[in-house]
């Protein structure tokens, strides 16, 4: 799998998990539902968004080398 498609997997799981956080605290809206979204999603979310960042920028080095090597 190509680090292009895994990004996009990654990316899109994210936003389904998003999405489903979204539905859960429509019903779950106590004290632990904010500390849970701040302790496990919120950090999730941004370290997904730096994971994303990293295979952008690996995908654009692999690129340059190959076309480096052709």
């Amino acid at each position: 799998m190509s680090m292009t498609a895994n990004k996009a997997r990654l990316d899109g799981l994210t936003r389904e998990l998003s999405g489903k956080w979204a539905q859960t605290k429509y019903s779950w809206r106590d004290a632990k539902s904010q500390e849970f979204e701040q302790r496990f999603i919120d950090e999730l979310l941004a370290s997904v968004n730096r994971t994303v960042a990293c295979i952008e920028d690996l995908d654009k080095i692999v690129t340059k080398v190959r076309h480096d090597c052709e």
